[in-house]
């Protein structure tokens, strides 16, 4: 699979620093969270699918590393920073083992068909 970015060779000079960098902070971050656990969740607040994401990950009693920027009223523009970084569209972003699973679905999907216990080593 390859994802349809904008060729670096297509952004001016000028700006390809400021392109490079922006809200690289936050980018950086859920990295490193991505590297030091074994499961992340990157989700936002008032949002009702983190929670879900959380309550489920909870009641299975499976470790997790949770990061929460801003809600519907606040951070929207750093958190395009990870939606551009992923193609991931919506809020959480569930990351197994450095990879992204996708959302709160996703998650049920993998847990129902049994493939999530394998991600896991279960």
């Amino acid at each position: 699979m390859s994802r349809h970015i904008l060729d670096s060779a297509k952004i001016h000079p000028a700006i390809q620093e400021g392109v490079a960098n922006n809200n690289l902070d936050i980018v950086l971050e859920v990295q490193q969270a991505i590297a030091n656990n074994k499961i992340v969740v990157v989700g936002m607040a008032q949002n009702p699918a983190p929670k879900k994401t959380r309550k489920t990950l909870d009641a299975m009693a499976v470790e997790y590393a949770y990061l929460e920027y801003g809600s519907y009223f606040s951070l929207w523009y750093r958190r395009n920073a990870l939606k551009m970084w992923t193609g991931w569209p919506s809020f959480p972003m569930i990351f197994v083992e450095g990879v992204l699973i996708g959302g709160n679905s996703d998650l049920n999907a993998l847990i129902e068909s049994g493939e999530f216990a394998e991600m896991l080593g279960q």
